[in-house]
């Protein structure tokens, strides 16, 4: 909300040593923030000063144009006293009006300098200014007349514009709409500034009693327009300009000025926050209803849209049909235009509620809608209408009829008791209850005392007010934030971090020591992106919970795995130019149950244990998962040797080290699943129990999401894996005796995982194998088709002695026997 210094002056009395640095802090510390500060003139530099036209001689061009030279007195200002010669286009002044002049060395907003030159064979030394050149609205077709009485010629014409005033800029919470009015910022000022004075308010006036002869209005719908005034003005001259000061003003607060009769409304809605809608009165036919919309009306709005109505929209209507979404836009059937003579003027309170629903569903967004939505004094409707027709009649040359309609009245406010300590046991300060009801006087409540208790009213205005704790900020907040001293709780004793939260970070601490970094993604999906990860029609991963409001239409469920944004954000990387990619995510996924809706639980009392446990059984399961998705090389190149891409292995070997830290041992055997490339996944276990898959990604789901090929990536149930975890692991013992190597090459089918072998070759060696690992995998003649040959080395040690000659052999033998049992595997020579 913007808001020019002298306008909130027009309201409350400031001290003259109150600055508005200062004016501003104090606003800021009881709540309404400062944006910033301007001034329409700051851009203005140089000479600006009142002149008056001596003589203005009209000179034809050949290009059609007629541009009048003139003599302008500037007094002193131009150093010499004598008149200055000015070319300009514009014919809305005559000899003898006093105009706004910018000599030369002036520079006007935009960096437009202002110099002496030789134009239309005359040489101009100077410029007379319209609205529009000085920044002070979008008149350019004739220039700025000063009032006989603005000054003489030659003085600062800046305080006479206002380009001097200070406007200031506040950020309004949407719970305070009181304060998207100079009435509600006047009066902050009033409680917030020490020294400030006799609060003016704009909307005390004294207003006609309503009588039978005002417009026929009926509304059907009183909760949803609990008031509705209707004023009318005649004779109105629609080519009347807006006053100056209204202009400055509209200007200043961020609006256009549009025409006199729709600039009043707009004045009058930034005076007391009351929106207001000005019909053509000769084009409104009949009785005026409000009611809901019908199905499968349609209104067109002033901005030229025809909008498919809903039944829960409230409108105004007329005998030709709907003129206007109440609150929120009128109709083009009934709008003001340049041959409007007769304004009907309405000034109706509408529901907050049902204003901001139907302004969401039309996309419409206006000031006056912005006001309605959040909440409005409800009082104030007779007060605003008769400023808008008393404007419309002393600037346009109108009458006001003598019609007076006002149907409904204000909803009753419900009073809130509070204890009176409550401030003080909130905010840590001794606030003793005298203080408590004069902080709540100062914004307007009526407040009766009752010992240890007090009985308050809000004001209308203050339709956020509506509780003991919203009562307690109000007090707060002019006690001052400020004094509010900051104490750090003291922490309960004997409590730390939960078995799941040191999991995680046990988690985290490992894959960032793999090389990994961690990412947060969104957990929205939509049809497509599982169509890229080529899920098919019957992956129970299809399986998803929409959402009733999406941020985006074509993300418009929840995820039930985390691939789809782990690989977007890969590919986003790899996009911008970083190849090597290595990235994981802990987070939950949601698979819905299709248990029905759930219960709506009382809130008069504790729910019962069966009825959180039907709550519970109707929220879809959200386990942990984990995925990690690796692209480019594992290992940079160098002088120290060549680059190694990542492969498969990478993924498997990742969540490996995963379950290692949490004490447990994964078990890799070969699948096929989306998105993974056949014959390059494993499924991984616990104990029997799939946790997840890894793998390398398929090449189509790579090129989907803009990845390299030959990408892996790994997902896993961590619930699952956590639920298994050992909490403290036991440290891994050593031995100092030396250590026996013995190396084995074993010849298998080509389809036998060398997981599988790798299991009988431990499980056979006994307790004296200390280490197994694969370092060579081999397939050509020597081995024959369809057969691999994998070469094992093995360490076998024992704790507390020298392994005697043949001890390691004998192991040796015994694991490749139990791998041939197991595997059909012969030793290869």
């Amino acid at each position: 909300m913007k808001a020019p210094l002298s306008w909130i002056k027009d309201y409350v009395d400031v001290p003259a040593h109150v600055t508005t640095d200062e004016l501003t802090r104090r606003l800021t510390l009881t709540g309404l923030k400062l944006e910033a500060v301007e001034s329409p003139g700051r851009e203005i530099t140089g000479p600006l000063v009142i002149g008056r036209v001596l003589t203005m001689e009209p000179e034809p061009q050949k290009n059609g144009k007629t541009i009048n030279w003139c003599t302008v007195d500037v007094g002193d200002a131009n150093g010499t006293g004598e008149p200055q010669g000015i070319v300009c286009g514009a014919h809305n002044f005559a000899p003898g009006d006093l105009v706004v002049t910018v000599l030369p060395g002036g520079v006007l907003p935009g960096g437009f300098a202002i110099g002496a030159r030789t134009t239309y064979g005359h040489l101009s030394a100077g410029m007379i200014c319209s609205a529009r050149e000085l920044g002070l609205g979008e008149d350019h077709d004739g220039i700025i007349v000063l009032p006989p009485d603005a000054g003489e010629p030659g003085q600062d014409v800046r305080p006479v514009l206002g380009l001097d005033e200070e406007v200031i800029e506040l950020e309004v919470n949407p719970d305070r709409a009181y304060a998207l009015s100079l009435r509600g910022i006047a009066r902050e000022v009033l409680v917030s500034v020490e020294g400030a004075d006799r609060f003016r308010d704009p909307a005390v006036r004294d207003t006609p009693a309503p009588n039978a002869d005002g417009h026929p209005v009926v509304v059907e719908d009183p909760a949803g327009c609990p008031v509705f005034v209707a004023r009318k003005v005649t004779g109105f001259d629609p080519t009347a300009p807006t006053p100056d000061f209204m202009v400055r003003r509209i200007t200043a607060a961020g609006m256009r000025p549009i025409s006199l009769a729709v600039d009043v409304t707009n004045y009058v809605m930034l005076e007391t926050g009351r929106p207001i809608h000005g019909y053509d009165a000769d084009k409104v036919q009949g009785a005026i209803v409000v009611r809901r919309a019908r199905e499968g009306e349609r209104l067109t709005t002033l901005d030229g849209t025809t909008r498919e109505l809903d039944p829960a929209d409230l409108v105004v209507t007329d005998d030709s049909g709907i003129i206007g979404l109440g609150g929120v836009m009128g109709g083009e059937t009934t709008e003001m235009s340049g041959s409007t003579t007769s304004i009907l003027v309405e000034a109706a309170h509408w529901d907050a509620v049902s204003m901001f629903r139907t302004g969401r569903r039309h996309k419409i967004t206006s000031e006056a809608g912005r006001r309605n939505e959040r909440g409005v004094d409800p009082t104030i409707c007779e007060a605003a209408a008769d400023r808008v027709v008393e404007l419309l009649v002393e600037h346009g040359g109108g009458q006001a009829h003598p019609g007076v309609t006002v149907v409904g009245s204000p909803p009753a406010v419900p009073a809130i008791r509070m204890a009176a300590e409550l401030p003080q046991r909130v905010a840590g300060l001794p606030i003793d209850p005298r203080t408590v009801v004069a902080s709540l006087q100062a914004v307007g409540c009526r407040v009766d005392a009752d010992g240890a208790e007090v009985e308050v009213v809000p004001p209308p205005w203050r339709p956020d007010l509506t509780d003991p704790e919203d009562l307690t900020e109000e007090v707060i907040r002019l006690v001052g934030y400020d004094a509010i001293p900051s104490v750090l709780p003291t922490p309960p004793s004997g409590r730390g971090l939960t078995r799941a939260q040191r999991l995680r970070r046990r988690i985290g601490r490992t894959l960032a020591g793999e090389g990994f970094v961690e990412v947060v993604s969104f957990p929205f999906v939509g049809a497509s992106d599982l169509d890229d990860l080529g899920l098919t029609a019957e992956d129970p991963r299809r399986d998803l919970l929409k959402l009733s409001n999406p941020l985006n239409a074509e993300a418009g469920f929840l995820t039930s795995t985390l691939l789809p944004g782990l690989l977007r954000t890969a590919g986003k990387n790899v996009g911008h130019g970083n190849d090597d990619v290595a990235i994981f995510e802990t987070a939950t996924v949601t698979l819905p149950r299709h248990a029905g809706p759930a219960a709506i639980l009382p809130v008069d009392r504790r729910p019962t244990d069966e009825e959180f446990a039907a709550l519970d059984a109707a929220l879809p399961a959200q386990p942990l998962h984990l995925a990690v998705v690796a692209a480019g090389d594992a290992d940079s190149g160098g002088w120290w040797g060549e680059s190694r891409p990542v492969t498969w292995a990478d993924a498997v070997e990742a969540v490996r080290s995963v379950a290692a830290a949490l004490g447990l041992e994964v078990t890799a055997s070969a699948v096929e699943l989306a998105p993974w490339h056949p014959g390059r996944c494993a499924e991984l276990s616990v104990d029997g129990e799939v946790v997840g898959h890894a793998g390398e990604v398929h090449p189509t789901v790579c090129q989907a999401f803009g990845l390299p090929k030959r990408s892996v990536a790994a997902e896993v149930d961590l619930d699952l894996l956590m639920a298994r975890a050992v909490d403290l692991r036991r440290a891994p013992s050593f031995s100092s005796y030396p250590v026996a190597k013995e190396d084995v090459a074993l010849v298998v089918d080509t389809g036998v995982p060398a997981a599988e072998v790798e299991g009988a070759l431990r499980e056979g060696a006994g307790e004296l194998l200390e280490s197994i690992r694969l370092f060579d995998v081999y397939t050509g003649e020597q081995v024959g088709p369809g057969r691999k040959s994998l070469a094992y080395a093995l360490r076998f040690r024992a704790p507390d002695r020298t392994l005697k000659e043949g001890e390691a052999a004998a192991a040796r033998d015994s694991a490749v026997a139990l791998a041939a049992e197991r595997t059909g595997a012969t030793q290869r020579a």
